[in-house]
């Protein structure tokens, strides 16, 4: 650390209509900024969004709005910070992000990034920011607070000296792929919880039109019947125009998702689902994403079943992914359970915070 601080100047991100286009180059150089410290923080890209993936997704849609920003230092980019804010439900909230090199730190860049952000969630009215911090395991702060966040770890630091407090703890498990040897025993076991009344089934990226109204409706209780903490959130309203928008950002990105449901034979309702993302910019790594079980139908081994029917699709359709990634809330003790089942392991956790503002 020099005597002198560094100038720096903020500025935000304009984003380009291509990757290839005249107006793209401060947009790649960000992204590639934002995979170092990927690499910083977890040694390997596993975590690291594409950049097709970034831009597509940092799109407004109907549903939500992005803000990005970088600040430069010597004319390079060595911090960013975005604010997103839903537009439809939860619309006293913004979900803030902010990221120093480790080399530009403790020099008041991240906390200017964070100023930045939090007045542009003012000036849309919210009330309330959310943020989050990652954590490998065997990283700075063997003793930490609850759930596996280490309480002398940078990011837990900047977060409690800026207001934020823990209100969730997730853990991040990954899966080595060539771990399937109790899966057999387990599927049967599932199956003769479900017995007749569930079927499994399978289709990538689009919902079949017959079922989308009841994929929005278990998308909807994503938001009310998986452990929160102390996290405020409210209901999200999905519907069939939801469903679609999500697949269509889906695409945009780049990317294919898996997905596994079970349905009510007598009922003919979309009772369970899993989701799989892949990205062929990282094709030896899998994310392992939303997984429910609508209440009135837990205790059927539905969570079991169609999370093993969706790896099972990844091995034979992906054969190149080595390992699938996930999170689970430390509380959801039941999906954790069936992760360790699965052969998934504790990678690292992520800090769920909050801040409530005037």
């Amino acid at each position: 650390m020099t005597d002198r601080l560094p100038d720096f100047s903020i500025h935000e991100l304009h984003l380009p209509e291509s990757l290839d286009g005249p107006d793209a180059k401060e947009f790649r150089e960000l992204s590639s900024v934002m995979d170092a410290m990927v690499l910083e923080t977890w040694g390997k890209l596993d975590r690291a969004s594409s950049a097709q993936a970034r831009l597509a997704g940092w799109r407004d849609s109907p549903y939500e709005a992005t803000r990005n920003f970088f600040a430069r230092v010597d004319g390079s980019i060595v911090g960013y910070a975005s604010c997103q804010v839903p537009l439809k439900d939860n619309v006293h909230t913004a979900w803030l992000q902010v990221d120093v090199l480790e080399e530009h730190r403790r020099y008041g860049i991240g906390t200017a990034l964070l100023r930045t952000v939090e007045e542009v969630a003012k000036a849309q009215g919210r009330r309330v920011l959310q943020a989050h911090t990652e954590h490998p395991i065997g990283s700075a702060g063997a003793g930490g607070v609850p759930g596996g966040v280490p309480e002398d770890s940078p990011g837990v630091a900047f977060c409690l000296k800026n207001g934020f407090t823990l209100e969730q703890a997730s853990r991040f498990s990954s899966l080595d792929m060539d771990h399937s040897g109790e899966w057999s025993s387990l599927e049967l076991a599932a199956r003769s919880k479900a017995d007749a009344a569930y079927e499994v089934l399978a289709w990538t990226n689009r919902c079949p039109a017959e079922h989308v109204d009841h994929m929005a409706v278990l998308m909807g209780r994503m938001s009310t019947d998986t452990p929160a903490g102390g996290l405020e959130i409210e209901a999200e309203a999905w519907d069939a125009a939801r469903v679609r928008q999500l697949e269509d950002t889906t695409l945009a990105e780049g990317q294919s998702a898996l997905v596994a449901a079970a349905q009510h034979r007598r009922t003919g309702d979309l009772v369970a689902y899993t989701v799989i993302y892949l990205d062929p910019a990282k094709p030896w790594v899998a994310e392992q994403d939303d997984t429910l079980v609508a209440k009135p139908h837990r205790g059927h081994g539905l969570g079991m079943l169609v999370k093993l029917a969706n790896l099972r699709r990844l091995q034979t359709e992906y054969p190149a992914v080595q390992r699938v990634m996930t999170f689970n809330a430390e509380e959801n003790e039941h999906m954790l359970s069936i992760n360790v089942q699965l052969g998934f392991k504790p990678a690292g956790y992520d800090g769920e915070w909050q801040k409530r503002i005037k």
